[in-house]
């Protein structure tokens, strides 16, 4: 295990123009680490005169940034990447000290956010558009114009990669950017900031405000916020959705999940139990993309037999980090409580996991896996955003395609087979915006965008990849006529 040690970085303030500012708001928030249940920084809980100065030193250079070559903007990118791999394990040492990850899995965040800084260094030749002659002695133009002062709202489960999935398209499209991260993991995206300060990134074309609910609140309805992206829970997704394009503005707001993994009994058991384990179980299964829900079809019972032996060889501290508070770790525990009155098959029960030496008064909870699960229950309906995997029985492709497409969410699904039929007609026919063959977390990789269906989403378009771009930019087309003489080419002669 990696050992992650404790550090107490004193008062965080806000990234304003380039630099820590103190905050007009007096008010002070805790931040906690769950390896140790033991505050390690304060940061201000912001108001809405410190995000009003944030919005105009962001209008005061939109102005020269905008019309900025893109290839200087993108500039900053390249030296972003190179400072990113050059700091790689400070970024993920406060990642994990901040959210509980293992070391290793905080680190793999942290090259998942790069592709996009990577993707974003393509953007001058993704931006070019497109020219054509529309008609004899007619053009038409395409540009992609960049919206304003634009923000984004981001979850605690992912403090460094998302951010990275919304600021390098952002800004390198021309945007000034706004960042509200979680008031629980704070400490990546202000050095993200210091990060792109050294990039080269002039000066209040990036901004951080800590905050709770007050600053989603504030972003959501400030009129000189032009687009406003979100991560979080549906509740709040649909809320933040709401209210900012009732202003008129732009919004794509990405919600919870309930992935299912349907796994039929021609699927390859050893690689099978790997997959479901590493889907459900990964960042403790407090990410979206965790399918929480195995379907299998008529005799899967080998495969949960080698994904039970897999799982009891899972380490605390070394396979999975701890959970993000004691308020997420007591409604995790009430889920498996609830099921196991109702009757569900407790194969491992990680509620009593001894914590690693050194930690022992962190978030600990193992993995837990409950089988012969109801489809309507409430473990197998709602978002749990834990180490839970609920296993339901059926007879039936058919009805285990029925019970993913019954939920609500639509994130992801996933089927584990060796038959190509039956990948295509889960591919083809599964209500969710990512599909995975044999891949438990199916997550896109750039150019490909990032992004769900129904309730796992609310706006148009996907958050990364050339969707992203889309949702950064207006298009503008340009029809022009030029009149020609009879014989133009004589007056060079």
């Amino acid at each position: 295990m990696r050992k992650i040690n404790f550090k107490n970085y004193g008062h965080q303030k806000n990234w304003i123009s380039g630099t820590y500012v103190d905050s007009i708001s007096t008010k002070n928030i805790s931040v906690v680490s769950p390896y140790y249940n033991k505050e390690i920084a304060t940061i201000t809980d912001s108001n809405e005169k410190d995000l009003n100065l944030a919005v105009e030193r962001s209008k005061s250079i939109f102005p020269y940034w905008s019309k900025l070559n893109v290839r200087d903007r993108a500039e900053v990118m390249f030296q972003l990447k190179s400072i990113l791999e050059k700091n790689m394990e400070e970024l993920a040492y406060l990642i994990a000290l901040d959210n509980g990850k293992t070391f290793d899995d905080a680190k793999g965040s942290i090259l998942r956010g790069k592709e996009v800084v990577e993707f974003a260094t393509s953007l001058p030749s993704l931006l070019n558009g497109d020219s054509s002659k529309v008609a004899n002695g007619i053009t038409c133009t395409l540009s992609y114009e960049p919206i304003g002062v634009v923000a984004g709202i981001t979850p605690f489960n992912f403090p460094a990669m998302v951010p990275l999935w919304m600021i390098p398209i952002a800004i390198t499209t021309g945007n000034c950017f706004i960042l509200k991260p979680s008031e629980q993991t704070p400490l990546s995206a202000l050095k993200i900031a210091e990060y792109l300060k050294e990039a080269g990134l002039p000066d209040d074309v990036f901004q951080v405000i800590n905050g709770s609910r007050d600053i989603v609140e504030g972003i959501s309805d400030h009129q000189d916020i032009e687009a406003v992206a979100f991560v979080g829970s549906s509740k709040i997704a649909k809320i933040v959705y709401s209210r900012s394009t009732a202003l008129g503005k732009r919004a794509l707001c990405l919600g919870g999940a309930k992935n299912h993994m349907i796994v039929v009994p021609d699927a390859d058991l050893n690689s099978t139990a790997k997959g479901l384990l590493a889907s459900s179980m990964g960042s403790a299964g407090q990410r979206c993309m965790a399918a929480s829900v195995a379907v299998g079809v008529a005799n899967i019972d080998p495969i949960i037999q080698q994904l039970v032996k897999e799982a009891n060889e899972f380490k605390l501290g070394v396979d999975m980090g701890t959970i993000i508070s004691k308020e997420a770790f007591d409604r995790i525990t009430k889920y498996i409580d609830e099921a196991e009155k109702m009757g569900a098959d407790i194969l491992i029960d990680g509620r009593n996991a001894t914590p690693p030496k050194d930690y022992e008064n962190g978030y600990w909870l193992g993995v837990t896996i409950l089988d012969n699960v109801s489809p309507d229950w409430p473990c197998a309906q709602e978002e749990i955003f834990g180490p839970v995997l609920s296993i339901i029985r059926t007879e039936s492709l058919e009805q285990a395609m029925k019970i993913e497409n019954d939920n609500t969410y639509g994130n992801a699904a996933a089927v584990f087979t060796t038959s190509g039929e039956i990948a295509k007609t889960i591919s083809e026919n599964a209500s969710a915006g990512m599909i995975g063959i044999n891949i438990g977390v199916p997550v896109p990789r750039e150019p490909y965008s990032f992004g769900g269906w129904n309730e796992s989403k609310y706006g148009h378009g996907d958050i990364t990849g050339e969707s992203g771009v889309r949702f950064w930019t207006n298009l503008k087309k340009v029809t022009a006529r030029w009149p020609e003489s009879e014989e133009p080419w004589k007056k060079y002669f």
